[in-house]
C-alpha cells in the first residue's frame, strides 16, 4: 500500500508544476473531426522515429480503433482507457528535457509514455476519432485531495446534465465524478470551450479554449510531421 501511495504522490507532484505553469495564455484549437488515417504512413513514421516497438504500438492503436468502431460509447471509453493506461508514466523533464511539454498522441504512442496530461490528451483525440462528440468530453485539471497535488483527467458527459465519468491514469477504473471524492475540479476544456469548475459538474463557461497556450501549440504539432525526439529513451 505504501508503495502505491508513493507512486501516486510522485505522479501527482510532477503534474502539479506542469499544469499550473501552463494554465492560461493566448491560442486557438478546434479539434479535427473523425478523419481517414493513413495507417501505413503513421506506423512506418513512428517506427522510423522511435523504433520497431513504436510501430507495434501504432498497429495496436489502429486495432483498438477498428475494434472499438462498432461499440457503444461506454464500451469505447473502456477500451481506450484500458489501452492507454498500459503506457508508462514519466515526467516531462526526464522524458523531453522540458518541464512542461504536452505531447501529441503520436508522440505519446511513439515513446511509450508521458505524464498525466499526455494520457488525457491521447484518450481525448482517440475517442474523438472514434466519433465521440467533443461536446461530451472535457480534459480536466483537478486537485487530488489525498495527496494535495494537481492532476489531469478526461471527463465524459453522456448528456449535458450528466455527472461525468472520469478516465484516469492513476485509478484505472472508470468512475462517475461523484465517486471520486479525491478529485476537486479546477478547470476543464475541449477543442472549443474553457470552463472553470466549482463542483463535480460541467462548471462555469469561461470563454474559448483559445486562452490555453499549450493547447494551441499541441494543435500545430498534431500528426506525424513534427515529431519530437525524447531526451530519455524508454526502450
Amino acid at each position: 500500500m505504501n508503495g502505491r501511495l508513493d507512486y501516486k504522490d510522485s505522479l501527482l507532484r510532477v503534474c502539479r508544476f506542469s499544469l499550473i505553469a501552463s494554465a492560461l495564455g493566448i491560442c486557438c484549437l478546434y479539434a479535427a473531426p473523425t478523419q481517414n488515417l493513413d495507417e501505413v504512413k503513421i506506423t512506418s513514421t513512428l517506427e522510423k522515429h522511435y523504433g520497431e516497438r513504436a510501430g507495434m504500438r501504432a498497429r495496436a492503436w489502429f486495432k483498438v480503433l477498428s475494434e472499438a468502431s462498432t461499440l457503444d460509447e461506454k464500451e469505447k471509453l473502456l477500451k481506450v482507457n484500458n489501452f492507454f493506461n498500459l503506457f508508462r508514466f514519466v515526467d516531462d523533464s526526464k522524458l523531453w528535457g522540458d518541464s512542461n511539454y504536452w505531447a501529441t498522441p503520436m508522440e505519446f504512442i511513439g515513446v511509450n509514455g508521458g505524464d498525466c496530461e499526455d494520457f488525457s490528451i491521447a484518450k481525448y483525440f482517440t475517442l474523438l476519432q472514434l466519433g465521440v462528440q467533443e461536446d461530451k468530453m472535457r480534459i480536466t485539471m483537478v486537485k487530488a485531495t489525498t495527496v494535495n497535488q494537481y492532476h489531469m483527467v478526461l471527463a465524459y458527459y453522456e448528456t449535458p446534465s450528466s455527472i461525468p465519468l472520469v478516465l484516469d491514469n492513476l485509478d484505472h477504473e472508470i468512475k462517475p465524478a461523484t465517486k471520486r471524492k479525491d478529485l476537486l475540479p479546477v478547470y476543464s476544456f475541449n477543442g472549443k470551450q474553457l470552463w472553470l469548475n466549482k463542483e463535480q459538474g460541467r462548471g462555469v463557461l469561461a470563454g474559448s479554449s483559445k486562452r490555453l497556450e499549450k493547447w494551441n501549440d499541441l494543435n500545430h504539432r498534431l500528426g506525424v510531421d513534427r515529431l519530437r525526439q525524447p531526451k530519455l529513451k524508454l526502450e
